[in-house]
């Protein structure tokens, strides 16, 4: 879609990025909260449409202020100016290249800390290839094996071989994750949300890891699933995840060699609970 000039595809972006909330965030993995916190910006919507999604007050349709260039750029020197040890993007797809422009714009300012892209990975090779030496910190959720199941849950067609291939550019450009002090200053760090009854094939995509970028990648293994949004119209979703389903995955990352692994507890997905009802769109 060409938002520039007024269309808006099924994402429903338009050419403003819209920010629905930033501030410090320290609920990230440990090295990208940190001590100090990650500079969070939320983005709205998403590209995805996730039935059970637990961000879906934001990602299902616009919510927040729309921003230009310069205002982005403003907010990313602010969480610097705050601490924050990076500025975490949060589904920033639809509006890369406005948020490029952005970061053009901070560095000039001075600011001299990680970007760190958190998609969905529901992304094409070209998007990423944009923004080579822009992104200090790629942080992907991989999500599907099954394209079916992607297109039925998310409304993702093609979503398996999109983000595998957005994945391997987004390896080929950081390289494995980096750490200074316990902090990410670059790198890979995947991420995976555990769904009931195996759904999200979280065993072959385990293995496709090993096999093509290797046991030393970050991978984050969640567990925090609970069933949000319209998941009660799936009843084979509309559940947690139970421990004799996560437990086989992290022997199995063990037995794949992973070293650079972040697990949950189980009860994570009761203190899991985004409420951005709560917060303004401008809330530091």
């Amino acid at each position: 879609m060409d938002r520039s000039a007024g269309q808006r595809g099924f994402c429903g972006c338009g050419a403003e990025c819209v920010v629905a909330h930033y501030g410090l965030h320290f609920g990230e993995e440990p090295p990208v909260s940190g001590t100090r916190g990650s500079g969070t910006v939320f983005f709205s919507p998403c590209n995805m449409r996730c039935i059970f999604c637990q961000n879906h007050q934001i990602s299902q349709a616009e919510s927040g202020r729309a921003v230009t260039v310069e205002a982005l750029a403003d907010i990313f020197c602010d969480l610097a100016a705050k601490g924050a040890h990076n500025i975490n993007l949060v589904s920033p797809t639809p509006y890369a290249p406005r948020i490029a422009a952005a970061i053009v714009l901070a560095r000039q300012r001075g600011i001299g800390i990680p970007f760190l892209y958190n998609t969905n990975a529901y992304e094409t090779v070209e998007t990423v290839r944009a923004l080579a030496g822009l992104i200090d910190i790629y942080m992907p959720d991989l999500k599907y094996w099954s394209a079916k199941v992607a297109r039925e849950l998310s409304a993702a067609p093609g979503y398996p071989a999109a983000a595998t291939e957005a994945i391997r550019e987004m390896k080929a450009q950081v390289g494995n994750l980096v750490l200074s002090q316990g902090v990410a200053t670059r790198g890979l760090l995947i991420r995976h949300l555990v769904l009931p009854g195996g759904l999200a094939g979280t065993r072959r995509i385990i293995g496709w890891i090993a096999d093509n970028l290797g046991p030393q990648t970050a991978l984050s293994l969640m567990s925090q699933y609970y069933p949000a949004h319209r998941a009660g119209q799936a009843p084979i979703i509309n559940r947690r995840i139970r421990p004799d389903e996560y437990a086989p995955l992290v022997d199995l990352l063990m037995e794949k060699g992973f070293k650079n692994v972040f697990v949950q507890e189980m009860e994570s997905a009761a203190s899991y609970r985004p409420d951005f009802n709560k917060k303004r769109p401008f809330d530091r």
